[in-house]
């Protein structure tokens, strides 16, 4: 079985018509194989690095004196968003895949309403995050992949100075969030183009709005990137649960992290820190 299936349109044209969802067991596996190689690689390689390294450089005490006991990190507006959206993706990812191993049920309503809070969830992120938060600072940038080299030197045995510390979010939490960005836009927006297949209270029903080519690269598309959010999602609760990671995981919930993990972590002169109100 391929990745892609196909069919025959009524006139005679072989078409995309959904991915195999083999992949769905494909991606599970894959996630769970990063959860474990990623276990073990910690266990073997970072502990032993982090007590045979020397630590990155200190914070000046002059910076480290203007951070508060306790520092903001997420608001309750990006909170809020944050476990909307958690919830309207785990409901998309259960309402689509659980007919397909085994377990049918009614299933198309709740995945388009899911999905439409999902869509709200993301509009008002983007307004919230271009106008009142900093909407560069979950990007990486010129300090991050240079840091990023001479990880990758330190790693291979090469020399190099030690990588400075983060500012708000690290490299991996950036490279994430972009990854996560193209899963999410590739299946909310085909999802809403794919509504107008079904009858709901938002659409009109019309299948002809799009020939079957462009239908079906669309559920494909669709299909792929919710298959990748399987995995995307593991790893993501696999490091929200990691002990090393609980600190910023609070920090979503209660929006702050201390200051010692602050100066543990952060680089005042990257992130400037601000007292929790």
């Amino acid at each position: 079985m391929g990745v892609i299936e196909f069919a025959t349109s009524p006139w005679g044209q072989t078409v995309p018509v959904h991915i195999s969802f083999l992949l769905i067991w494909v991606s599970a596996i894959a996630g769970l194989a990063f959860l474990m190689g990623h276990a073990i690689w910690y266990q073997v390689a970072v502990k032993h690095a982090a007590h045979a390294e020397p630590a990155q450089g200190e914070v000046a005490a002059d910076a480290a004196v203007k951070v508060p006991d306790t520092v903001a990190r997420h608001s309750l507006a990006a909170r809020l968003f944050h476990w909307i959206m958690a919830a309207a993706m785990l409901a998309l990812l259960v309402t689509a895949f659980l007919p397909k191993v085994g377990y049918p049920f009614a299933w198309v309503t709740y995945h388009w309403i899911a999905g439409l809070v999902l869509t709200a969830s993301i509009i008002y992120h983007i307004i919230h995050a271009t106008f009142f938060l900093d909407p560069w600072s979950i990007w990486p940038d010129a300090i991050d992949r240079e840091d990023a080299l001479r990880r990758w030197k330190r790693a291979t045995g090469e020399s190099a100075p030690a990588p400075r510390k983060f500012a708000k979010y690290p490299l991996e939490n950036k490279m994430y969030h972009l990854v996560i960005v193209l899963a999410g836009l590739s299946v909310t927006l085909t999802g809403l183009f794919m509504m107008k297949r079904v009858r709901t209270p938002i659409f009109t029903r019309n299948p002809y709005v799009f020939g079957d080519m462009t239908w079906g690269l669309m559920y494909v598309l669709h299909g792929l990137a919710g298959v990748g959010l399987i995995a995307l999602i593991m790893v993501h609760i696999y490091f929200a649960l990691r002990p090393e990671k609980l600190a910023i995981t609070r920090s979503m919930v209660l929006g702050s992290i201390t200051r010692d993990h602050f100066l543990e972590h952060h680089d005042p002169e990257r992130w400037a820190p601000e007292p929790e109100r």
